[in-house]
């Protein structure tokens, strides 16, 4: 029979802690401490406590919890000596019903794992989703995580550990995300859609208005239309699917919320589609509810955000702030496929472009739900995280010219190598970014036309990519690179060019707004954390015409993006719709 939170807070120590047992394999330890911070608001503030018994416990304590855990299809399992919990979980990957072969793959891994970091390999078995990871998944993760570093692996494992008592509790307090679990299975079902030459290999591509794309566009116009029971549901003239939810006055003003649903080339299931499906998902709920809220609800499904098909970044959210450059329709995809070519071919209206652009004063705001896209809220085993601005963006293609000569012939003291010059500035790069808080600098493509192994460099591009919380962070960072540039070119003889490609302004999340995501998460019993988002987000289009804030959502595997490891789980991801819920009623409450 199912407990509840009250009965855990009124239990004595004995009674909550025959409650929790299990939770942790062979460690009482833990929740017998977090039970210490007792009466919990939530699953989720009890879930945080036992997470920082851990984190203070140390290192030996730590490696000791680790060891507790069975190998997976171990001697162990195959003694019949599992915990219950242990047994199900295996059971239900199928691990208990492995052919000959899988065994003696699965014994080899764990053989190696073992020799590698000197404790065995952990995983939630039961997956983001808690139905369960198949073999093929399982022994795949198995052979990446081989590969990490001791520290990191040793991180890992505590990671999964903190999710299979997370599951186990939701098991005990009959506790089930169904929000989350429809948000889960709306980014799986999405998947399927995918551009040519990286469906075949199983990889998700989603670039601006390819066939795939279109068809994301048509699959979420009809779950907003059908499952989700928006008033009005369209696809506009660059290609974003737009959705209202009337208020109770159809003339009240909006809120305003949304994400991108294109995708970078191989990249993760939900970049940007988070942020749709969670006010999709809010939406469904009051309709269901049949209730109505006291202002208008608008949910955007960016067309394009990652400018990956074309050089234009934001075409869909620079619609409705107004920036939609008509030039950007003359350029060319590598296809030789211009924009207006495309648009043309999906059937959209280009003359109704400069009519997307949103009156302000007719919107409260914009909000944004979107996965991290970095480690932070992992390493602190934190599931939200509420954004206080986006770091301005600027980025740069730069090339170095000396001259080319041949390996063997030209002296060290009399060579002008442009590659080199490069890898000069590309530490000094790393080094100005490390040197101050919430400043990122990087070097990311480097190439050298027609490079041979015997000929000394002449040309070397690459790419700068500068961000911070602030401008004037930013942009003291880009004069001291740029200066270095000079230097270095001067120096070795060379000559540069440098041509900005991007600049984006920071956003600082508008204060009343934060604090209705603060309010939000708190109503939850969920800790606060407040982070700046390194990466750039619709919302920082947005930020030029109207207030608006962001809530992170914490990212598996480390927080990896634009990667196809990148995950959540449908536990967090029901905290995220509880947290916009709660947002959505807060707001009703100030209007009254």
């Amino acid at each position: 029979m199912a407990i509840t939170l009250s009965q855990l807070n009124a239990a004595s120590k004995g009674e909550a802690l025959t409650m929790l047992d299990g939770l942790y394999e062979h460690s009482p330890w833990i929740a017998e401490q977090a039970l210490a911070a007792r009466p919990f608001r939530s699953l989720a503030q009890l879930k945080h406590a036992m997470a920082r018994v851990v984190a203070d416990a140390g290192l030996d304590a730590q490696l000791a919890l680790i060891r507790a855990h069975p190998e997976l299809a171990g001697k162990a399992m195959l003694a019949g000596t599992l915990t219950a919990a242990s047994a199900n979980e295996q059971n239900r990957a199928g691990l208990t019903d492995c052919t000959p072969d899988e065994l003696t793959k699965i014994r080899q891994l764990n053989a190696a794992y073992n020799a590698r970091f000197c404790f065995p390999f952990v995983l939630a078995v039961r997956g983001p989703r808690g139905t369960g990871l198949n073999k093929r998944d399982i022994l795949k993760t198995f052979e990446r995580r081989l590969e990490n570093h001791p520290d990191f692996e040793l991180a890992e494992c505590l990671r999964n550990i903190h999710r299979i008592a997370e599951i186990r509790l939701h098991d005990v307090f009959g506790d089930t995300p169904e929000l989350g679990n429809l948000v889960w299975d709306w980014a799986e079902r999405l998947t399927v859609h995918s551009d040519p030459g990286y469906a075949e290999r199983g990889e998700l591509t989603v670039t601006y208005l390819t066939d795939a794309h279109r068809a994301c566009a048509q699959r979420l116009s009809h779950w907003m239309r059908e499952e989700c029971g928006f008033d009005e549901v369209a696809i506009d003239a660059v290609g974003n699917v737009v959705g209202i939810y009337h208020g109770s006055d159809p003339a009240a003003r909006r809120l305003l919320t949304g994400s991108h649903y294109d995708t970078v080339r191989n990249g993760g299931k939900y970049d940007g589609r988070l942020g749709i499906f969670v006010p999709m998902a809010c939406v469904r709920e009051l309709h269901h509810q049949g209730r109505r809220l006291p202002y208008g609800f608008e949910v955007v499904g960016f067309a394009e955000e990652e400018g990956q098909r074309y050089k234009a970044v934001f075409l869909g959210s620079g619609a409705l702030t107004g920036h939609f450059d008509m030039n950007w329709l003359e350029q060319k995809d590598a296809d030789g496929v211009s924009m207006r070519e495309a648009m043309e071919h999906a059937g959209l209206c280009i003359a109704d472009i400069p009519k997307l652009r949103r009156d302000a004063s007719k919107y409260l705001g914009f909000v944004e739900v979107h996965i991290e896209q970095g480690p932070v809220l992992n390493e602190l085993d934190l599931p939200l995280g509420i954004v206080t601005s986006i770091n301005g963006n600027v980025r740069y293609l730069a090339e170095i010219v000396g001259m080319a000569s041949h390996a063997g012939t030209t002296p060290m003291d009399r060579r002008r190598d442009a590659a080199t010059a490069a890898a000069e500035l590309a530490l000094y790069v790393e080094k100005r970014g490390g040197a101050v808080p919430h400043l990122v600098a990087t070097v990311g493509m480097l190439e050298v036309p027609n490079g041979s192994i015997n000929v000394v460099p002449g040309r070397c591009k690459f790419s700068i990519d500068i961000r911070a919380t602030t401008n004037e962070v930013r942009d003291a960072c880009i004069a001291d690179v740029c200066a270095e540039l000079a230097r270095i070119c001067e120096r070795r003889g060379l000559h540069h060019k440098l041509e900005e490609t991007i600049r984006a302004a920071a956003a600082p999340s508008a204060p009343a707004w934060q604090q209705r995501w603060e309010r939000a998460v708190d109503a939850l019993g969920a800790p606060l954390y407040r982070m700046p988002s390194g990466a750039g987000h619709d919302a920082m289009k947005l930020h030029e015409v109207m207030p608006q804030a962001m809530l992170f959502v914490r990212g598996e595997n480390a927080g990896i993006s634009h990667n196809p490891l990148e995950s959540t789980t449908s536990d967090d991801m029901q905290l995220a719709v509880e947290a916009f819920q709660q947002l959505l009623d807060n707001l009703a409450a100030e209007m009254k």
